[in-house]
């Protein structure tokens, strides 16, 4: 996560379970509005700027479906996950066509809501690197753009899965990149081929990467990767 914190509208009617996610989110490094109905809910995020929502199914005077329709109206791109008891199929549906990100049924532990958030806050992350046009990652560089990458005034030109991998790794330098999702995002596939030829760019990477000492690329056994610089700049 970075410096500046991820403002979450969580609207739970439960007022001990909201608390609860309230306090144990807050914990974990979030900005966390609780709101105990969908109708205050709904004016919390008309007031303000939320970069995640969290939204109980059954809740009096709005449901959450009905918030999260109000809130797609306003706002079609923010993340919605559902917490609701039901676990109906025809629920489940529903909740997804009205644009929902995930859905936990109750009960659930409060370590897998956390799992859920961020990697859907990485996802999101992923599929806004290609807006960034260049990263300083430490001493270099990248132009993602033009594919270059540029130390001490030297540029070198990066072959296009070169510049896309390491287009991933800076948006979320310094956090987890997951494996299964650079898969996918890249290569399409998570399959056995594609993962071995990720490796390759991983460790030419490295390799592009070894004139700055403070600048690496680590491997996190059984997520993915992470990039770790001292400075990363986005433009």
């Amino acid at each position: 996560m970075t410096d500046e914190k991820v403002k979450i509208l969580l609207c739970e009617d439960d007022e001990n379970l909201g608390m609860l996610l309230r306090e144990y989110l807050i914990t974990k490094g979030y900005d966390v509005d609780l709101q105990p109905d969908g109708e205050a809910g709904y004016k919390a995020f008309s007031r303000n700027k939320y970069e995640f929502c969290v939204l109980d199914v059954m809740m009096p005077k709005k449901d959450g479906f009905a918030l999260a329709a109000d809130i797609r109206s306003m706002n079609p791109e923010v993340p919605i996950v559902f917490l609701t008891a039901k676990s109906m199929k025809e629920d489940i549906l529903q909740g997804f066509k009205l644009g929902a990100d995930d859905y936990l049924s109750k009960p659930f532990s409060m370590e897998e809501l956390l799992y859920r958030i961020e990697s859907i806050l990485r996802r999101v992350k992923g599929k806004r690197a290609k807006d960034v046009v260049t990263y300083q990652i430490g001493k270099f560089l990248f132009d993602a753009q033009k594919q270059l990458l540029v130390f001490e005034g030297e540029p070198k030109k990066l072959t296009t899965k070169e510049s896309e991998l390491l287009n991933l790794l800076a948006a979320n330098a310094n956090s987890i990149l997951e494996r299964n999702f650079a898969l996918k995002t890249i290569w399409v596939d998570d399959n056995y081929f594609n993962a071995r030829s990720m490796d390759v760019y991983i460790t030419k990477l490295r390799k592009l990467l070894k004139d700055d000492q403070d600048v690496a690329i680590i491997n996190i056994h059984g997520k993915g990767y992470k990039l770790i610089t001292p400075q990363i700049k986005e433009d």
